[in-house]
């Protein structure tokens, strides 16, 4: 089981807002940062639902390739919620709310570049 997972970032404030925006819908919120002071290298911001963050963002050179980290999310409209919220926060469109049957009937996903490149999905395995 994975405990939390993360990314390196290039502009750690602008993808620290990109996140805090993005995956608001989601009910993900800012919980916890550690400073480069404390970390021993770049800053970190962590995203989660409280009380624990599990996505991590740290400063650096963004992982190349770009990463894809997928979000598992209840209903649909959190799916839509997320993809409209991100694309507002800065993030590029990499694949509208939809079904993806050729992954399974109830795949309804949406994917969003963030400002390295990295593809962030919100998905719902649920039936509508």
């Amino acid at each position: 089981m994975i405990d939390h997972t993360g990314l390196t970032v290039s502009d750690f404030a602008r993808s620290k807002a990109f996140y805090t925006e993005a995956l608001a819908p989601i009910g993900y919120a800012l919980l916890m940062e550690v400073p480069a002071s404390l970390s021993g290298h770049g800053d970190n911001a962590g995203f989660g639902v409280a009380p624990k963050p599990d996505f991590w963002i740290a400063a650096g050179t963004a992982n190349v390739p770009p990463i894809h980290i997928a979000f598992r999310v209840d209903t649909r409209a959190q799916v839509d919620a997320f993809h409209a919220a991100a694309l507002a926060a800065g993030g590029k469109d990499n694949g509208a709310p939809g079904l993806r049957p050729h992954y399974h009937p109830n795949y309804y996903g949406a994917f969003v570049r963030d400002p390295d490149g990295h593809n962030i999905e919100a998905v719902c395995h649920a039936p509508a």
